[in-house]
């Protein structure tokens, strides 16, 4: 006969094993900061890993304009109408400086979207919880950091300058002739500095959404780009224009800005800054708002 196993009575309930402790989904507030403060650093850490290309490259450039534009005028540069007397050179440097801005800003946020469509990975910042505004903040302040960096580079390389000129020239240029950037109003400096990083660096933006390839982006910084940037007064005064191409460089965008800029270093400028003042600030929020339409709509971004 075979034991059977008996038991006095019911058998206890066994106790549940304890669980792991299910965190709460993480909250965020109007902003994601964490979110917005990584990508910022994403967008940064892009251009300071090469910064010799990034950084010192467009100075390079902007040396080399100030040089030739000096061997070829030497002493002779003066200027006159809005801003007689002043040497060339001072009236050419803060110029140089604005289109370093521009084309350094809209570098970095049209490469860096149109390589992430090229290479498929813009999931990486889709897929995170980051709202339109908060990728449009983003990608326009990384862009923004760039070219104001490089503007201050270049202000500080050109305002040293001369040593290079002078013997580049076996001092045949008097000293007094060359280059300075000296600040007469240090709020339009910066204030007409960050419209044009702001700006461009959202031009820069909608041009990489846009973009299927770099031919196209190569395209939108030849012929518009470079253009807009040559023809705004970089070079010339405008007022040396005759009608109808002075007027039409009035409604270059381009102008106010590096027109308002440059009227922090002399003191005197084209335009009106009634005018100029508010035409940069509302191209800036004009072209931001651009971004953050695209970025909403998930326009060649989304499938």
């Amino acid at each position: 006969m075979t034991d059977t196993l008996m038991t006095d009575g019911p058998a206890e309930p066994r106790e549940p094993e304890p669980r792991a402790a299910i965190k709460p989904p993480r909250q965020y507030g109007v902003i994601n900061g964490l979110g917005l403060w990584t990508l910022y650093k994403r967008e940064v850490g892009r251009f300071i890993k090469v910064w010799m290309q990034t950084l010192f490259a467009p100075v390079i450039t902007t040396l080399l304009f100030m040089t030739v534009f000096k061997l070829a005028f030497g002493d002779r540069g003066q200027l006159t109408g809005d801003f007689e007397g002043l040497i060339y050179n001072n009236f050419l440097a803060p110029g140089l400086v604005v289109m370093a801005i521009l084309q350094n800003a809209f570098q970095n946020t049209s490469s860096s979207l149109t390589i992430s469509k090229v290479q498929g990975s813009q999931v990486d910042f889709l897929m995170p919880p980051l709202s339109p505004l908060e990728l449009t903040i983003g990608f326009i302040a990384g862009a923004a950091t760039r070219g104001l960096l490089v503007a201050l580079v270049a202000g500080t390389a050109i305002h040293f300058s001369g040593t290079l000129i002078w013997l580049v020239t076996f001092g045949q240029v008097s000293v007094d002739s060359l280059a300075s950037l000296d600040v007469r109003h240090f709020w339009a400096v910066l204030y007409f500095g960050a419209c044009a990083a702001i700006m461009l660096g959202a031009l820069g933006a909608m041009g990489g959404i846009w973009a299927d390839k770099f031919d196209h982006l190569a395209a939108i910084t030849n012929f518009v780009i470079v253009p807009l940037t040559f023809l705004s007064g970089t070079f010339y005064d405008i007022k040396v224009m005759i009608e109808p191409f002075y007027t039409i460089a009035l409604f270059d965008p381009f102008f106010y800005l590096i027109d308002g800029f440059r009227y922090g270093f002399l003191g005197v400028a084209n335009s009106e800054l009634s005018v100029g003042v508010p035409v940069a600030g509302l191209l800036a929020v004009a072209a931001s708002l651009g971004v953050w339409a695209m970025f909403r709509s998930g326009y060649k971004l989304k499938a």
